[in-house]
């Protein structure tokens, strides 16, 4: 379980207008994540707009973080495709490249049912021969994992964790203890949506899969140390501190929130990949207030 441990960092990835990854700027923000202590790299998730590269644009993506990082931290590769033998590629991919792990989410056009999404799933961990996590993301594929269905996957070999959303009554550990009475021991489960995370690491989760550690590594390990470690004042203190930018994230969405912060950081300045737009000049400046909130 110690891959898909602690906290998860998932970076944008730059890109120009025709979807050429900026691999110079790629790297500079792996260096952030690394120097500042995260326990994984997310690359290629939902944040780093997967959907949006060809084929060739994910290999020099991931190329580049294996370079970058030379073995001091694991890199969980997201290979989300429409296809399973395009999944099952990049996932072979991702492994011939050095990765530590990989991340799927069921991209789909037509509506899945429970046993495709269990067949494409296994497929793709048994191609790709390395740890796997189920990625459970169902406001961007419109795909619910039901608890039968992620124990029925956990005992599928090189299945080794799932990445939940947030519990829609907010109950993290009832959902936490209902579903480890019923996978493997070891069984990672981890949770994103940022603006729980401090509440789900609370409650004993294993993960936070963190889309602000891409940008801000720093403050997000700060908050993951307090609340693994059961310091509910700082986790406390610190997630206050969150919370304008965590409002801006469900409002606009992370994806758009996290290029204006780039920007705004000095880190990137791109924009995000069409038909995505950026945001505003009002909006902008309510970014950067929220940044200036947040401080160790």
């Amino acid at each position: 379980m110690t891959l898909f441990a602690g906290l998860s960092a998932f970076s944008i990835t730059p890109a120009d207008a025709s979807g050429h990854v900026d691999t110079a700027a790629l790297a500079r923000l792996f260096e952030r994540i690394s120097a500042a202590g995260a326990d994984s790299i997310g690359l290629l998730g939902s944040t780093g707009g997967y959907a949006f590269l060809s084929r060739r644009e994910r290999q020099r993506a991931v190329e580049v973080a294996i370079e970058c990082v030379d073995g001091r931290i694991p890199v969980i590769v997201g290979v989300g495709a429409l296809r399973t033998d395009e999944a099952q590629a990049l996932a072979r991919d991702a492994r011939m490249a050095g990765a530590s792990g990989l991340l799927l989410a069921p991209m789909s056009y037509t509506p899945l049912t429970d046993e495709e999404v269990f067949q494409h799933i296994s497929a793709v961990a048994e191609a790709g021969q390395l740890p796997l996590c189920i990625y459970n993301n169902p406001s961007t594929t419109r795909f619910t994992f039901t608890d039968d269905l992620i124990v029925r996957l956990s005992r599928v070999p090189n299945i080794a964790a799932v990445k939940m959303p947030l519990p829609a009554q907010g109950d993290v550990a009832g959902e936490l203890a209902r579903m480890r009475s019923r996978i493997p021991e070891g069984f990672s489960i981890g949770y994103s949506g940022d603006w729980g995370a401090a509440d789900a690491l609370l409650a004993g989760c294993d993960a936070w899969y963190s889309v602000v550690a891409g940008l801000m590594p720093a403050e997000a390990v700060a908050l993951t140390r307090a609340a693994r470690a059961g310091d509910l004042a700082e986790a406390r203190r610190l997630d206050r501190a969150f919370q304008p930018l965590w409002n801006l994230f469900k409002e606009f969405g992370s994806f758009r929130v996290m290029y204006a912060m780039a920007d705004l950081l000095g880190l990137v300045g791109v924009d995000p990949p069409r038909p995505i737009l950026p945001l505003g000049k009002t909006d902008m400046a309510r970014v950067k207030d929220a940044l200036t909130r947040i401080a160790l």
